[in-house]
């Protein structure tokens, strides 16, 4: 384990948060991975698994989290200020891996809530531009206020000194938000139903010959689509090998 300092905190809403920590130089991942992250509490250590939200090229770590009252660690975690300790583990995983998708056109970036966090590293790595055409990133939240980075996707990476040139022609955003007015309404998997991602990117309908696919967050959504996309053909990679959509099933959120 490693204890890393926490270097900024910010309360995006009453029931999310983000975090910076410091990352040591041994500490290496791969975007989309997680890692499990935590703090002492008692005579234990209670950890938790989070996904990087930070690119591989960062000199540190950041993390995205709801708010749980009652949760063992996020009750505690939620707390959190600049100068605290946060115990980080030495080892990094997860399926939401390049190398686990076959070569293809475009990719989709499937999540709901926080969710998103492991996506946020993909769109942050040149090498995900270098691979597709396009990313198309789907963020499903219920109210907009937890659209978390949505002001980062749409003007700050854009304007990014060395990866602005990429956000701009090959990176699509696509929010959506459920239980509010918003310029766009849907769930995540209706938009894939009935067609109107294809209408909100301007791309063509999803081919499973030409494009990948990863999903994360809410657990019924994963599974949804997992099923979903099993039954028209697709096949789905693993860490033993590499197929048209990925999942990730360890992202918590706790």
């Amino acid at each position: 384990m490693h204890t890393e300092r926490v270097i900024a905190v910010e309360h995006l809403t009453d029931s999310l948060f983000a975090f910076r920590t410091t990352r040591d130089s041994t500490f290496t991942f791969e975007s989309g991975q997680f890692t499990m992250i935590g703090q002492t509490v008692g005579s234990k250590k209670v950890l938790r698994a989070y996904s990087m939200v930070s690119p591989t090229w960062a000199d540190y770590l950041e993390f995205l989290s709801i708010k749980v009252p009652d949760g063992e660690l996020t009750s505690r975690l939620q707390h959190i200020e600049p100068g605290d300790e946060i115990i980080v583990n030495k080892k990094s995983t997860g399926s939401l891996l390049l190398d686990n998708l076959v070569d293809g056109r475009n990719l989709y970036l499937f999540a709901t809530g926080t969710g998103i966090a492991p996506f946020l590293s993909i769109v942050q790595d040149p090498e995900v531009y270098d691979r597709y055409d396009h990313v198309v990133l789907v963020h499903g939240v219920r109210e907009a206020r937890e659209l978390a980075y949505r002001r980062f996707l749409e003007e700050h990476l854009p304007n990014h000194e060395h990866l602005g040139e990429y956000a701009r022609e090959q990176l699509v955003y696509v929010p959506t938000v459920t239980r509010e007015p918003f310029e766009r309404t849907k769930r995540v998997t209706t938009m894939i139903y009935d067609g109107e991602l294809a209408e909100a990117t301007g791309l063509p309908t999803l081919d499973r010959e030409q494009d990948r696919v990863m999903i994360c967050g809410n657990p019924d959504m994963v599974h949804e689509l997992r099923h979903h996309f099993l039954e028209q053909g697709w096949e789905m990679g693993t860490t033993h090998g590499k197929g048209q959509f990925v999942i990730e099933n360890a992202f918590v959120e706790k």
